[in-house]
């Protein structure tokens, strides 16, 4: 895949086209916090779970955002639809668990009943109820579609299309990394946070934090300044850093191995292709076992070369995706509230919602770690979701750790009064973006 005039190095970012400073009030007012809901939960596509977790006619999910409710079904022609979650006669709720299967819905209040396609197709003694079109008391339909095995849905009936929200170039990219084949292996977990929705999406947006919080990851994560390369997307973005052992000029070619050996400590799924990378790189050893490489050849190279021949022995497609997307973790957001880590085979998605209860100081965060499997084993190794109900009992992987107990304290210290703003720097340039995206849509209100 070839670059696209939408992805630019960083030296030639327009940097005064973005807000720099954000005032501390959007993390913490309630007030801001209804302007958000009307303005941009009310109004956008957002992320409802994925397909695979409707697969069979009659298997159904209930989707709730701040006091709203949304029932998702897949039908029996295969196709997965939304509705408002209330009953068209009395408006009484009609799905009351979390998920589940049925062949119609019922509503326990009155009996009527509707299909899978939010059709009325029955009412309890139609003698004390008269006359009625049934047509026009279907169930209350949103819509919902479906990328990259995500299920979407937009409170909005009027919104534009999801393939125009997301953008040719989004679709066009995400799409060669096989993303609706992928299985959540070994993490997918909800829980609470004492934190702004917010709070989470900055924090996963910039790598300059990696100074304090995440000191490990600073032998495998390049932060030289003006390194990184940035798509602008419409509201959606992505940024890549190289991957690779830092200042490989400073460190012998063994250390540098020895830095890629290390670094499933970090990312666990790189252990699958170590062993094809130590017998490239056992290939360049002379008899005295002494290590060499020739011009053009790099460890960064041969940890691509290992990952493409791995995924590839498994199955998957990999021919789509550069030598860089084998190796460097893209960070990718979906505005208003997606974050992702994708490299070939691989992703973890990070999602922040909104506090039900409406409270602007929590949120509700849900993690998931994918990778690419075939389709006889996916089954066997699928993570089963978790709820998380006791704070910190969860034991997320080192540096997931790292940022969720972080989290939290930066909500405290920006509850407080004295505190009106904060001041961003040019390495969070992601951040930025965000904000400037989200004060758009705050401004059309004032419109």
């Amino acid at each position: 895949m070839t670059e696209q005039t939408a992805v630019k190095p960083f030296k030639e970012i327009d940097f005064s086209a973005f807000n720099w400073r954000i005032g501390t009030d959007r993390y913490t007012s309630e007030e801001v916090q209804e302007r958000e809901k009307e303005q941009i939960w009310s109004k956008v596509w957002q992320i409802v779970g994925r397909a695979d977790e409707l697969p069979e006619s009659g298997d159904w999910k209930v989707y709730s955002l701040f006091d709203q409710s949304y029932v998702i079904v897949r039908g029996r022609d295969g196709v997965i639809r939304g509705f408002v979650n209330a009953c068209r006669h009395r408006g009484n709720i009609l799905c009351a668990e979390k998920k589940g299967h049925s062949g119609r819905f019922t509503c326990p209040y009155h009996l009527w009943t509707y299909g899978l396609d939010g059709k009325l197709i029955g009412v309890a003694r139609p003698d004390l109820v008269g006359d009625i079109d049934k047509g026009a008391h279907g169930l209350v339909e949103v819509p919902v579609d479906t990328f990259a095995g995500f299920i979407f849905l937009n409170p909005d009936k009027a919104a534009k299309s999801l393939a125009e929200f997301l953008g040719a170039e989004v679709v066009e990219r995400l799409s060669a990394y096989k993303l609706d084949e992928m299985t959540p292996v070994g993490m997918d977990v909800r829980e609470e946070l004492d934190c702004n929705w917010k709070v989470v999406i900055d924090a996963f947006s910039e790598g300059y934090h990696i100074i304090g919080v995440h000191p490990e990851l600073l032998s495998v994560i390049d932060l030289e300044a003006g390194n990184s390369r940035h798509g602008f997307f419409g509201d959606h973005g992505m940024a890549v850093s190289p991957f690779e052992v830092k200042r490989t000029a400073e460190c012998s070619v063994e250390e540098q191995v020895e830095g890629i050996r290390s670094l499933p400590g970090t990312f666990p799924t790189v252990a699958e292709v170590l062993p094809r990378f130590e017998e490239l790189v056992a290939g360049y050893r002379d008899e005295d076992g002494a290590l060499a490489f020739p011009e053009g050849v790099t460890v960064r190279t041969l940890l691509q070369q290992a990952t493409r021949e791995t995924l590839t022995g498994k199955g998957l497609d990999v021919s789509g995706l550069s030598d860089d997307q084998m190796s460097d973790n893209q960070g990718w957001f979906l505005f208003p509230n997606f974050f992702m880590t994708i490299r070939a085979g691989e992703a973890t998605t990070i999602m922040a919602y909104p506090h039900p209860s409406g409270d602007p100081n929590k949120c509700i965060w849900h993690v998931t770690a994918y990778m690419w499997l075939p389709e006889a084993v996916r089954a066997q190794y699928r993570a089963e979701p978790i709820e998380v109900t006791e704070a910190g009992s969860y034991p997320y992987f080192l540096a997931l750790q790292q940022d969720y107990e972080q989290m939290p304290r930066q909500q405290q210290g920006l509850r407080n009064k004295g505190l009106d703003h904060m001041s961003l720097i040019h390495e969070e340039l992601s951040i930025a973006r965000f904000h400037t995206v989200l004060d758009r849509y705050l401004a059309a209100q004032a419109a």
